[in-house]
């Protein structure tokens, strides 16, 4: 149930399915699909209080030395990072350190990504605005909401319901009214909301599961990292064009695993 690799040049590798795009490898479980309410992402409710214009100083500082100086040059991008409020999206004593330049724990062995990495793989995911995208590996809700004020429609999927319960109601308070969370084995993605425009996962895979290829449309993107040892891998843009499947290596990054029937086995 997983697609293979082949190197095709330095930077370029080509990638062959073992499986017909029908989809061997079927959902065994429906996920659950957890709703946020309609509403005007762009009139965002940050709850006034004496640290929000530090926070807003603290973002922008973020976006101007750990993001725009370290190559991060789409612009949507960088707007979405300025927008999103990071500090609510972590557990209130680690809010002070909401902005650092590297993960934060957010609870069940699970983190909230790096600022430079989230923004790195929305990046990678060449969005326009007008894109169905899904991403695997809900967390805290960042990702999401950083994918909502950049996309048409995000749906979210997590494996873990705690955390998929507490960031759909995190997004609901917060307005991002484009958000669809569901609760299930992201390693399956959503066939029953496919196909999507870009799929970002947010956990590394030992290959690239099938059920991604066959849920994309065409010209579509994945953003993956890939590895066979869990503490380091590649992360792929991975595009599908005319039945061809070709994949970018964006470089080494260290991700939590996919756990999942097309992912790593649970610990």
């Amino acid at each position: 149930m997983c697609v293979t690799i082949y190197k095709e040049s330095p930077r370029k590798w080509l990638v062959r399915s073992r499986f017909a795009a029908s989809g061997r490898g079927a959902i065994r479980r429906t996920p659950e699909t957890l709703t946020v309410q309609e509403s005007h992402y762009q009139s965002l409710p940050i709850s006034v209080s004496p640290t929000t214009n530090e926070f807003a100083k603290l973002r922008q500082s973020m976006v101007d030395s750990q993001l725009r100086a370290r190559g991060i040059c789409d612009e949507r991008v960088l707007e979405a990072m300025l927008f999103v409020p990071r500090e609510e999206f972590v557990p209130e004593v680690l809010q002070a350190d909401a902005y650092g330049d590297w993960p934060q724990p957010i609870g069940a062995g699970q983190t909230i990504s790096q600022p430079y990495t989230v923004a790195y793989m929305a990046q990678a995911a060449q969005l326009r605005g007008e894109e169905k995208v899904l991403e695997v590996g809900t967390g805290s809700g960042y990702g999401a909401a950083v994918l909502s004020v950049l996309v048409a429609e995000v749906h979210t999927i997590e494996r873990l319901p705690a955390l998929a319960h507490r960031a759909c109601e995190l997004l609901k308070k917060l307005d991002f009214g484009n958000v669809h969370v569901h609760i299930g084995d992201g390693s399956l993605g959503l066939p029953h909301e496919a196909p999507f425009d870009a799929i970002i996962v947010t956990a590394a895979g030992k290959c690239l599961p099938s059920a991604y290829v066959d849920q994309l449309t065409d010209g579509g993107r994945i953003v993956i990292p890939i590895g066979q040892q869990k503490s380091s891998q590649h992360l792929y843009r991975i595009y599908r064009k005319r039945g061809e499947v070709i994949a970018d290596d964006l470089g080494r990054f260290a991700f939590v695993p996919l756990i999942g029937d097309q992912g790593w086995e649970s610990p």
